[in-house]
């Protein structure tokens, strides 16, 4: 069975840099009842608290960050890219381990966004980019789509089955 790995926060738990969950979809529990899921917040993975300080990308680019020639950052200015980097490496390392070819991340997040991010200037402005998770997943083949693109995600599970 195709395992798909998932952001904890789209699963109801409270882990998001508020102390918040971004809710529960459908399709997720029905993956979960079927034994599809491996679930992680590569933020608390990576050593972060919870709640935590918002944190950007200046530029929005997780593949800069990976490459070294960024960082992340909280609105304080504290460097929170060894956090970000360990989380993405466990993510990595789930993705090895149970063979996931599909993952499903928080959309717009500094370590899960597929398709946006916000820009590091911490005024709610979002730049097309991806987040360092995502960023290192895809790097490696896996085929990443937030929760906004759950019915693309589910046609992708098909074409693997």
């Amino acid at each position: 069975m195709q395992k798909i790995l998932v952001s904890a926060c789209l699963l109801g738990q409270p882990v998001r840099y508020d102390g918040k969950d971004s809710g529960q979809f459908d399709q997720l529990r029905a993956w979960q009842q079927e034994g599809r899921l491996v679930v992680l917040c590569p933020e608390v993975a990576g050593g972060l608290p919870t709640p935590r300080p918002a944190a950007e990308i200046p530029g929005g680019q997780g593949g800069s960050v990976l490459d070294g020639h960024n960082q992340v950052i909280t609105r304080d200015g504290s460097d929170v890219t060894d956090a970000f980097m360990a989380g993405a490496e466990q993510a990595l390392r789930l993705v090895h381990a149970h063979g996931i070819r599909i993952a499903v991340l928080k959309s717009g997040s500094p370590s899960c966004g597929n398709t946006l991010t916000y820009d590091g200037t911490f005024g709610g402005i979002k730049v097309s980019g991806e987040g360092v998770t995502t960023s290192l997943l895809r790097r490696r083949g896996v085929q990443v789509f937030s929760e906004l693109e759950l019915p693309e995600a589910a046609l992708a599970l098909d074409a693997l089955s």
